[in-house]
């Protein structure tokens, strides 16, 4: 597990990108929730926390095609993507965002 920011760095209904052990990693807030899931579009080679957070469907909408993505199971839930994005581990203590990138 990893330290990679306070959850004040992260505006409620945004993303940020961080790189966690060599992966960049789109960070998500919902509220008082992080999500952590890979940055790299499965489709298209595009950095995901720089699209759109959808936070009733708690999804992210890569921004060069309009691929949404699960921050639960990074699975897309729209076309072009049809292949899922790694789902990392990351939860908040003490105001820092912590994650956890498995192989």
């Amino acid at each position: 597990m990893t330290v990679v920011c306070s959850l004040d760095d992260i505006a409620p209904g945004t993303a940020k990108k961080v790189v966690v052990d060599g992966a960049p990693v789109a960070l998500v807030r919902i509220g008082d929730d992080v999500y952590a899931l890979g940055d790299i579009c499965s489709h298209a080679e595009v950095s995901l926390s720089d699209g759109e957070v959808w936070c009733d469907e708690k999804e992210l909408e890569c921004p060069k095609h309009g691929s949404a993505f699960s921050l639960e199971t990074g699975e897309p839930n729209t076309l072009p993507a049809t292949q899922p994005v790694p789902v990392y581990a990351a939860r908040v203590e003490g105001g820092q965002v912590i994650v956890e990138v498995t192989s």
